[in-house]
């Protein structure tokens, strides 16, 4: 089993543990909620149920997602499973949309009809009082477990929780104030928990939407790459550099720009350089392509027209089909800048008896290359 299996692995072992502790607890304080809330005459306490219940139900969620998340790339999933996490969040979200529109409605309608209105008992302020010390303590545990696996999802989830804690917080105060005298404030409070529910909801299902159409990293996270990618020795510039999410994940891809005549595997270490600095320095990049560019190809005339090495070297063949020395060369360079082709051309020393010979030998190649638009600038070596 290689690292990233394991780790896949240990991903996935912790969530399924943190979802079914917090599924146990919700059952129970949901249950509690809602019997305490029926039989204590609180219309608060049973939306406060409810939205245990709806916390379940995220946990449900939560499971399942993890479940496929944790499966590698395969053929119909390159990229891997990380959007099943992303999914679940935006599902989540939506729940919680649902519950707090069902809740706020039937507690305005109980404002408008006095003769619905409950009238909560002292055991209703116990019980919430006891749901936020359980529902902030699975806060903790769950966030803490969310930050250790740099899990989006279960940060949603943990948020969730808290909601919950929330929620039973206003739950007190209107229970409280209607045992005082005040019998609106019970339905005023229900319609408090609504909007906090559905302010949760709007918080994971934004972010959410925004991975599922491909938005890139924020702009602090942006700054950080672009300085992590330019302290490396030998890159000059970045262009073109693009992120997006996954489940909590990240990838990147950039365009560096490195000296036109570095050799081939000069530049692709400069490349191995920048992605090993990014997946070290940037927690949650997880994927980085990185392309080197000789030239900055958003402004220099494009080269995808010229023709590759073989045509080039029969047309060079043709310009210096009168000179021996270019039968006789070693190595022949070509560089594809600016949309044409600058020519470095290698040829043995024996040939020449001085400096002057081979200074005459690219004087006399330079103008046979003629008018032709393909070749620009050549440099003769010897040696």
């Amino acid at each position: 089993m290689n690292g990233d299996q394991a780790m896949d692995r240990e991903r996935l072992a912790a969530t399924k543990r943190v979802t079914l502790i917090g599924a146990i607890v919700n059952v129970l304080l949901a249950l509690v909620k809602i019997v305490f809330g029926w039989f204590g005459q609180s219309h608060a306490l049973l939306a406060d149920g409810i939205h245990s219940l709806s916390d379940l139900l995220s946990d449900a969620m939560v499971w399942f997602a993890a479940i496929h998340a944790s499966q590698g790339p395969d053929k119909d999933h390159p990229y891997g499973h990380g959007r099943f996490e992303t999914m679940a969040t935006l599902g989540l979200g939506l729940l919680l949309l649902l519950v707090a529109v069902g809740i706020i409605w039937d507690a305005t309608t109980r404002l408008f009809a006095p003769e619905r209105l409950l009238v909560p008992g002292l055991v209703a302020v116990v019980i919430a009082g006891l749901s936020v010390l359980v529902k902030e303590w699975l806060y903790h545990y769950t966030v803490r477990i969310a930050r250790r696996l740099k899990s989006d999802m279960l940060r949603a989830n943990a948020w969730h929780h808290r909601s919950d804690a929330v929620s039973s917080v206003v739950v007190i105060f209107g229970v409280a104030g209607t045992l005082a005298g005040l019998p609106y404030l019970d339905a005023v409070a229900a319609i408090g928990v609504g909007l906090m529910i559905a302010h949760v909801g709007w918080e994971l299902g934004g972010p959410a939407i925004q991975e599922l159409v491909d938005a890139g990293l924020d702009q602090e996270r942006l700054k950080k790459i672009k300085e992590t990618i330019v302290a490396v020795n030998g890159v000059k510039a970045i262009h073109m550099l693009r992120t997006r999410s996954s489940g909590g994940q990240a990838s990147a891809d950039v365009h560096v720009l490195v000296n036109s005549r570095l050799s081939v595997s000069e530049g692709h270490m400069i490349s191995q350089k920048v992605m090993d600095n990014l997946m070290e320095k940037i927690d949650e990049l997880v994927d980085v392509t990185v392309h080197v560019d000789p030239e900055d190809d958003e402004e220099a005339a494009p080269c995808k027209d010229l023709p590759l090495r073989d045509n080039a070297e029969r047309m060079l063949a043709q310009c210096w089909r009168e000179e021996p020395a270019w039968r006789q060369r070693d190595r022949l360079l070509l560089h594809y800048l600016n949309g044409k082709i600058d020519i470095d051309l290698f040829l043995p020393a024996q040939l020449f008896e001085g400096v002057e010979q081979a200074d005459v030998l690219q004087q006399r190649l330079q103008q046979a290359l003629g008018e032709q638009q393909t070749f620009r600038n050549l440099r003769v070596y010897y040696g």
